[in-house]
């Protein structure tokens, strides 16, 4: 599988512009599966409930996942993104992912972060893995990271690449992903941006770059600067994310001992 992410510095509100700085990048690019920065197409830092409401989109049959799923299924590949979604009366922070065939699903952000709080509800779905033609896809949005049950759970339910859409503005997640990695086995791709925002009063967002692609061994196989526009693509073996063997005598999944984790299955 050829995997890549591509990060880059979106502007707030400019959706068309930033959709079309990621269809540029990414159109003479040959790759199996591209993973977005979080909220790619319309920038991060809210200042009101208005501007959420404007920016954000319903999924499946909203602007943006409608152009996804387009350039998808004319270059045959796989994109997992993450934009605002409206349902109702409630916003949620999501990703999508899309293939050749179209529209296959969605995630909503279990762990918010910061004043995500104030604009959006946490998400609904539950982690979620997808058995596609080049290996099985799972997805968290960001600080999801910061929790060791997010990797876990999908590890648990067979994930072989762990999408990580992210803008992330702490700096401890690229140095940690080869951790999470290695105790569950499997790849990340952590898809950051770059940029800063200060649309608040006294609350500027410096987003740190530095997206990853590391391997079921903790291996950083590439790594972007912490400033600049990059496109990188990874030749990875979904095959070994399957073998959970540390030696003949360990293995990291079955080697658990749920009964003795009490206060994680209250």
């Amino acid at each position: 599988m050829k995997t890549g992410f591509f990060q880059f510095n979106p502007l707030f509100g400019k959706k068309e512009q930033n959709i079309s700085t990621v269809l540029k990048a990414a159109g003479d690019v040959y790759l199996d599966l591209l993973v977005l920065p979080e909220f790619f197409a319309t920038g991060y830092q809210y200042a009101s409930h208005e501007e959420v409401a404007n920016l954000s989109e319903t999924i499946p049959d909203g602007h943006t996942t409608n152009i996804l799923s387009k350039f998808s299924r004319e270059k045959g590949i796989y994109i997992v993104a993450g934009l605002p979604e409206k349902s109702g009366d409630k916003f949620y922070n999501s990703a999508v992912l899309t293939g050749p065939g179209g529209f296959i699903g969605s995630y909503r952000k279990t762990h918010l972060f910061f004043e995500e709080n104030l604009y959006f509800t946490p998400g609904d779905t539950g982690f979620k893995v997808w058995d596609t033609d080049i290996g099985r896809i799972g997805i968290m949005i960001c600080f999801d990271w910061f929790f060791p049950e997010s990797m876990r759970t999908l590890a648990l339910l067979g994930a072989d690449v762990v999408a990580h859409p992210s803008n992330l503005v702490l700096p401890f997640c690229p140095d940690s992903m080869p951790v999470r990695c290695l105790e569950n086995h499997v790849y990340a791709v952590t898809a950051n941006r770059t940029g800063t925002e200060s649309r608040k009063d006294n609350s500027s967002l410096t987003f740190i770059g530095n997206s990853v692609i590391v391997s079921p061994k903790g291996e950083i196989l590439a790594r972007a600067s912490e400033d600049s526009d990059s496109l990188m693509v990874m030749d990875i073996d979904p095959e070994l994310s399957r073998d959970k063997a540390l030696n003949p005598y360990n293995d990291l999944l079955k080697d658990r001992r749920p009964e003795q984790y009490g206060p994680l299955f209250r």
